[in-house]
């Protein structure tokens, strides 16, 4: 069967691929930006034994997706059986500061590309009686977090996207679940100042930052069949930050 996941060169996604890759997925890299990291990536993929491609395209915006989704039928010759949306960005600041540029850019890449990319996923699993869409969330679009108004609107919203794709096409076969990260070690919450990181730490129970191969092992269960009833939830792999 064959994974395609957003966002894929770098950090969760990157962790995402390797391990849907020893599940023994055929899997479709997509990158925006980082041809050299999915190039590594594929090469490091098609060395376990399966096969990789690697797909440029802006998943927000609607064309470049969908061209993105004929090539890799075309690549393959066969259709998406799982999609995992992971590709985001942020752009930080309070909401008094923020400008309205800053709050698109943050929608378009992380809310309205899941909702591109699941659109044309379901086409063909509709068809197919099966599929399997995973889209990456946030503890802060369940708690919310001050300076990050245009990201967890985002990631609030990808969780309620998710619900409703499961409610849509559970009958057809097809589960859609969400995963919720808490504080993982990637590039993006690299940049973070020790002092900051410090009081994060203070926040979550297990005292550690996760990895993003712990995000990996979520992804890998709810794209297999362990998970087939289970459908339209979100389950935080946070270290217990959002615990009720």
């Amino acid at each position: 069967m064959l994974a395609l996941i957003t966002g894929a060169a770098k950090g969760i996604g990157r962790a995402i691929t390797l391990q849907l890759a020893h599940d023994g997925f055929d899997v479709a890299i997509n990158y925006a930006h980082s041809e050299e990291a999915a190039k590594s990536l594929r090469d490091e993929v098609t060395a376990l034994g399966v096969k990789a491609e690697i797909f440029r395209a802006d998943v927000s915006v609607q064309e470049e997706a969908a061209k993105m989704f004929a090539d890799v039928k075309a690549s393959f010759g066969e259709n998406v059986s799982v999609l995992v949306n992971n590709a985001g960005i942020t752009r930080d600041t309070l909401l008094m500061r923020m400008k309205a540029e800053d709050w698109l850019a943050v929608i378009n890449t992380n809310l309205n590309a899941a909702f591109y990319c699941s659109q044309l996923a379901v086409k063909d699993m509709a068809k197919a009686r099966y599929g399997r869409i995973i889209s990456i969330s946030s503890v802060v679009g369940l708690v919310g977090n001050a300076g990050q108004c245009n990201y967890s609107a985002s990631k609030a919203g990808i969780i309620g996207l998710t619900k409703s794709i499961a409610r849509e096409y559970a009958a057809r076969g097809i589960t859609a679940n969400a995963i919720a990260p808490g504080f993982i070690d990637t590039g993006m919450t690299g940049i973070l100042k020790p002092e900051v990181k410090e009081g994060i730490l203070k926040s979550i129970p297990v005292g550690r930052i996760g990895e993003p191969e712990e995000v990996a092992r979520a992804v890998s269960f709810f794209a297999s069949e362990k998970s087939a009833y289970i459908t339209g939830q979100t389950l935080a792999v946070d270290g217990g930050m959002t615990m009720i």
